[in-house]
């Protein structure tokens, strides 16, 4: 059974609302190294987190998930934005409240990204020296790369004369057109029956996002900066069958960071099956062996 408390923290103003999970075997007074679980495009932390949260608990780190601004139970000015530098800033705010806590060593903290969660924790590594450790699963590296890679021609161009009628719409009112999440995220018919199975039990999970997410995309670009985690490890695991992030984005990463770091290429494995077993298994051997290697549990 996971030890979990509910918590809550500030983020550019705005109440976020986390959970800070326990190992169950702590001693009073004992701190242990921690890692910080950042969900992915539209995540919030009740959906596949726990099971991460599980197996670091098992390893003995403490674990916290949390939803950004305008997710979830958090608080935010506009809900269900991407924003990418914003969420930067709140895994910023969620490592300070982490290594706050009594039974987590603030000089020990690790983050861990899963899908556009990769993307998020690969820019907050690259500028916030806290992040001593660093796992991307599935995650982004450049923005426009990927969302003209899963679409045919067309549809590309479709999708940015879009985007640009929508910009000029937000200047013009300051809204923001609603559409169904498929419609910029591309479902993958080889795995989106999980995601959607998932979703539909999480009374926070959504299916319809602004089309202000196309320009969020296009302009963040972990690639351009991962080379400054170094001399930090970071880890990139991805997928030679996933056809909603390619592998290539995860490659790109790995090209550009410095060393320490590693690339783990899952075979045979969807999108949204690296939450589900057996793939789930594989994403967090080679997570807990990464963060055994450069951040053991007991430091």
């Amino acid at each position: 059974m996971l030890m979990k408390r509910a918590v809550e923290f500030y983020s550019e103003g705005f109440k976020l609302q986390g959970d800070v999970y326990t190992p169950d075997d702590m001693a009073h007074g004992e701190q242990r190294a921690a890692v910080l679980l950042c969900h992915g495009y539209t995540g919030v932390k009740d959906l596949y987190l726990p099971d991460n949260a599980r197996v670091l608990n098992e390893a003995g780190y403490v674990a916290m998930a949390f939803d950004y601004k305008g997710w979830g139970q958090s608080e935010g000015v506009s809900p269900l934005r991407l924003v990418p530098h914003s969420r930067v800033t709140d895994v910023q705010a969620a490592m300070t409240f982490l290594g706050e806590q009594p039974e987590v060593d603030e000089d020990h903290i690790g983050i861990y990204g899963t899908s556009y969660g990769g993307a998020t924790v690969t820019w907050t590594a690259a500028i916030d020296q806290r992040a001593k450790c660093v796992v991307s699963v599935v995650g982004i590296g450049h923005g426009e790369r990927w969302m003209s890679r899963v679409r045919r021609m067309d549809e590309w161009f479709d999708l940015l004369d879009r985007s640009k009628a929508d910009r000029i719409q937000r200047v013009m009112t300051g809204k923001s057109d609603m559409v169904e999440r498929g419609e910029i995220l591309l479902p993958d018919r080889q795995s989106a029956a999980l995601a959607a199975a998932q979703r539909a039990n999480n009374p926070n999970a959504v299916m319809t996002i602004p089309v202000e997410y196309i320009d969020d995309t296009l302009g963040f670009n972990p690639e351009w900066v991962v080379d400054k985690i170094a001399p930090r490890p970071v880890l990139f695991i991805t997928s030679d069958q996933d056809r909603l992030v390619p592998p290539e984005e995860s490659e790109q990463l790995y090209a550009k960071a410095g060393e320490p770091k590693k690339l783990v290429m899952l075979k045979g494995v969807g999108h949204y099956e690296v939450y589900e077993e057996p793939a789930f298994s594989q994403v967090m051997t080679h997570t807990m062996d990464w963060y055994r290697q450069h951040m053991p549990a007991k430091c």
